[in-house]
């Protein structure tokens, strides 16, 4: 067996700002260079159910993160008078939103 086919993969999510670095992680199995379709059917799988557990712990890990940034802006009185729109904020995540209207 070769040394990549022994070393451990995974899934990695990397997360960096100028206050934090976090790394998120999710195991793979091990494949080998000539896997039996059986085998790569279940890599596959494993695959894909890192990647949903991978989105998943991104997504709490960001919502905490924009918690604790509600949270700071409050205590340094930057965010008591402006009333986000959580529904609003939440419908238009990821997207580019003209605030001028």
């Amino acid at each position: 067996m070769t040394e990549s086919a022994r070393t451990a993969q995974a899934l990695t999510a990397a997360y960096t700002s100028p206050l934090i670095t976090n790394t998120l992680h999710c195991p793979l199995p091990t494949l080998t260079p000539s896997p039996s379709k059986q085998d790569t059917i279940s890599y596959l799988s494993a695959l894909r159910k890192s990647v949903t557990k991978l989105q998943t712990d991104v997504n709490i890990f960001l919502t905490r993160k924009m918690e604790e940034e509600k949270e700071r802006a409050v205590k340094n009185g930057n965010g008591a008078s402006t009333k986000v729109d959580e529904q609003k904020e939440e419908e238009n995540y990821g997207e580019e939103v003209d605030d001028e209207n």
